[in-house]
């Protein structure tokens, strides 16, 4: 996910779609492409206002139209000999596509009819139309394929909402904002170490991810200033979380590299010189104070009884017969 905002729910679908996009587009240019741009959406975002601000960026788009009448009446002046066939469509149906112009635009229609089982209910086989609206000058079969290419994104959109989006944890809007932006980071970082540490491998659900990579139990512990995890000798996916540890050869930075599982990495495998080490500090002098459980047994200082002296005067007498009394006993009289 490039781009995301959080908007309330009664918000129109068009709202906002002008200022989101020039957004996106100055987020990828800070990233530093440079290369053309490429804008494929469906028809929420169908505004002549944004097609106009697309073309003044010189960005690329193919967005989605809404068949109403209009454009009904326009697919229908397309000639039956203009259709062509895709080959590449599944068996189950059929799909043919055609191009025309609407408002000086070029209008792309596809149309989509099932075939064999998922046509038995029907008492006649119509067309079902999809039309699209882009401002490139490609092939028409390179522009609808690579329209229909961008519904991958509902797929990611499935896997955000089955993890941090299920639920949003504040009743205020700024923090469920932040929430819905750290939520689409969490998973982009998950994706992304998919696809650089497991390219071979077939691409799975976030959840399954989460369970096999991230959920995965263990155990710190420390040891000579070194930190060791220790994980399940019989985890069943083993193999994908080492090698999804393992870096990618295009990583900018050779200090990624982890060590050998098991293993401490040495200072040859280090890219950066080691560290001098710290000075190791002077050891504690021994306990000069009685600890606390002695104290305890030994009872407060004010009341600890000395067989060599007589116990202190700890309060003032009340009257003369009290203070008689003190005197004799310090001069170890009976009283």
């Amino acid at each position: 996910m490039l781009h995301i905002r959080f908007r309330t729910g009664k918000a129109n679908t068009q709202r906002g779609v002008i200022r989101f996009v020039d957004e996106l587009v100055a987020r990828v240019r800070a990233a530093g492409a440079t290369g053309q741009i490429l804008l494929r959406a469906d028809s929420g975002f169908h505004n002549k206002a944004l097609r106009a601000r697309l073309a003044a960026k010189g960005v690329l788009c193919s967005i989605g139209v809404r068949v109403t009448n209009r454009v009904e009446a326009q697919i229908s002046k397309i000639a039956q000999d203009a259709w062509q066939t895709l080959p590449d469509y599944p068996a189950t149906g059929e799909a043919q596509i055609a191009e025309s112009v609407l408002d000086g635009e070029r209008l792309i229609v596809r149309r989509v009819r099932p075939l064999g089982k998922d046509a038995q209910g029907k008492l006649f086989e119509t067309w079902q139309h999809h039309a699209l609206i882009s401002n490139r000058t490609d092939a028409l079969h390179l522009v609808e394929a690579e329209h229909r290419a961008h519904a991958v994104v509902e797929l990611a959109i499935r896997d955000v909402k089955d993890q941090a989006l299920a639920h949003f944890p504040s009743g205020d809007y700024d923090a469920n904002a932040a929430w819905t932006v750290i939520a689409c980071l969490a998973h982009d970082l998950l994706r992304w170490t998919e696809l650089l540490g497991l390219p071979a491998s077939t691409p799975r659900r976030a959840r399954t991810h989460r369970r096999r990579l991230l959920e995965l139990p263990g155990r710190l512990t420390r040891h000579a200033r070194a930190v060791t995890l220790h994980l399940p000798a019989r985890w069943p996916w083993q193999t994908d979380y080492i090698a999804a540890l393992t870096p990618h050869p295009s990583a900018a930075s050779a200090h990624l590299t982890p060590a050998a599982h098991g293993a401490h990495p040495t200072d040859d495998q280090r890219a950066d010189p080691p560290a001098p080490r710290r000075q190791t500090p002077a050891p504690r002098s021994r306990r000069t104070t009685p600890s606390r459980r002695a104290r305890r047994r030994r009872g407060p200082p004010a009341t600890r009884h000395r067989p060599h002296c007589a116990p202190p005067i700890t309060s003032q007498p009340k009257n003369r017969r009290e203070l008689q009394k003190r005197w004799l006993r310090l001069n170890g009289n009976p009283v």
